[in-house]
């Protein structure tokens, strides 16, 4: 690796900065609580565009969070460049997402075993096809156990990445629910094609903030301080991956 590739127009740091897996939450301040309620010694190693990135111990174990922003074309970027410029081999996405599905509740969690995706963002490698996106099974198997080691209501299957917050068409969260998607949010897809691409490892685990089909919501401050089951079981699958 040469010094050219480092910083990033997005990443003021060096491969030391960052450990060899990084929690990913979409907001800035989740990152922030996350270091702040749980890492020892936890250093802010980036904070370009206010992107909070920070790298400290858990259980003795070196872990770094840092946030993606919002979006499939955010999480892209930071993604890719700690793949390919820093030195990260894991990336766990600590997000939430609405339900579309009638057996997931609100604060449940969905351990995302694949991405389906409104999104374009596979266009990029001229595949003569459809990729389907998916989680890294090592990842994915250690954040499942942990699950059950906390005793969390959890679900393994389908999220949908969504390229669209607001959506024209009124019957798609239905269409997507008959094909047993359980949520939707805007980021796997992307990460999961980079990790793919990259050779490496991605997963997403998501405590659900709202429920599309009924209406149920939780506050802007309990998504950012509240969903620590969540954050504990990324934190622990990070400490069993090294």
């Amino acid at each position: 690796m040469s010094d050219k590739n480092y910083p990033t127009p997005h990443i003021n740091a060096t491969p030391d900065d960052f450990a060899r897996t990084v929690l990913m939450p979409g907001d800035p301040l989740r990152a922030k609580f996350i270091a702040e309620t749980y890492l020892k010694d936890a250093v802010l190693v980036n904070n370009v565009r206010g992107i909070h990135g920070y790298t400290g111990t858990y259980g003795g174990t070196r872990v770094s969070v840092m946030a993606s922003g919002m979006g499939m074309p955010s999480i892209g970027i930071y993604s890719y460049e700690l793949y390919n410029f820093f030195g990260v081999e894991n990336i766990i996405r600590v997000g939430t997402a609405g339900a579309i599905n009638p057996n997931v509740k609100v604060r449940d969690i969905v351990i995302a075993m694949g991405a389906c995706t409104n999104s374009n963002y596979a266009s990029q490698y001229g595949l003569p096809g459809t990729f389907a996106p998916i989680a890294g099974y090592s990842l994915m198997k250690t954040a499942i156990d942990n699950a059950e080691t906390h005793g969390a209501v959890y679900h393994v299957g389908n999220c949908l990445s969504s390229d669209t917050f607001y959506c024209d068409d009124p019957t798609v969260t239905e269409k997507w629910s008959k094909m047993g998607v359980l949520c939707i949010e805007m980021e796997a897809a992307a990460l999961y094609m980079n990790a793919a691409r990259c050779g490496k490892n991605a997963l997403g685990i998501f405590t659900v903030s709202d429920h599309i089909l009924t209406g149920e919501a939780t506050t802007a401050e309990q998504r950012q301080c509240s969903f620590t089951q969540m954050m504990e079981i990324a934190l622990d699958t990070a400490v069993q991956l090294n």
